[in-house]
């Protein structure tokens, strides 16, 4: 919380010089009390700069004294509440004299949920790694994935296989695996059984299971959506015994 904490009486060139060595791209300006008297962005700033105001102004003259906050006391529902606008990208918690008792942002938020962890007030949101749910999109031969969710007990991907093209028939030791088909068509092979593969159809791949999933579309995308559940979601986890690209 400290690092996007800042006093009230600093000029704009103070508040960006802090900006930049925490790399943050918002404050919450205090008084001497600690009480909270605004918040500022960098786009504050730069729209202060824009207007004619000098580097040397008191940051009081750029801050946002009508701000989104909640209570030190509020629980869970009432911070997702705060976060249903989609402008708002963080929100001070205060105490009743105004003091301010903790910083809760979007994406920290995020991050604390969809890892499992508890929600409280007071938490420490600055340990969490807030681009640990940013991953990216990753190609392959047969097309590409994205993976939407991971944490100790599971993953979630969106995967797109590109048309004629095809998994490696393989198996994974660790996790098991749920796909739902959302586009497309293609054929899934499960053990030494050849299933159809239409949006809204579901299938379950236990641990050690052979599979495989080809689009037997010559323009359409084939695209599911699979949840992995188990102890270990890496990609070395992946046993082929058939692939069109000689992968090994």
């Amino acid at each position: 919380m400290k690092k996007h904490v800042i006093a009230y009486k600093v000029n704009l060139y103070q508040a960006l010089q802090h900006m930049n060595d925490q790399r943050v791209k918002f404050l919450v300006a205090v008084d001497n009390d600690g009480k909270v008297i605004g918040t500022l962005t960098d786009g504050d700033v730069r729209r202060g700069i824009l207007s004619g105001m000098s580097l040397e102004e008191p940051i009081e003259n750029a801050i946002c004294k009508s701000f989104t906050s909640v209570s030190y006391r509020d629980g869970l529902s009432q911070v997702l509440e705060a976060f249903q606008d989609s402008q708002i990208e963080f929100v001070p918690a205060l105490r009743p004299d105004g003091q301010l008792s903790n910083i809760i942002t979007r994406r920290g938020l995020n991050v604390l949920l969809l890892k499992n962890r508890e929600f409280h007030i007071d938490f420490d949101f600055d340990k969490l790694d807030e681009n640990s749910l940013e991953h990216e999109i990753f190609a392959r031969p047969w097309g590409f994935y994205k993976t939407t969710i991971l944490n100790d007990l599971f993953q979630s991907k969106v995967i797109h296989i590109m048309p004629g093209q095809a998994l490696s028939l393989q198996s994974h030791q660790r996790r098991e695996e749920y796909w739902i088909i959302v586009n497309g068509k293609g054929t899934i092979q499960l053990g030494e059984s050849i299933h159809t593969a239409v949006p809204g159809n579901s299938f379950f791949i236990p641990k050690g299971c052979k599979h495989r999933l080809t689009n037997t579309s010559d323009t359409e995308t084939l695209i599911l959506t699979e949840v992995q559940l188990g102890d270990y979601f890496g990609e070395d986890d992946i046993l082929r015994y058939e692939d069109m690209y000689h992968r090994k």
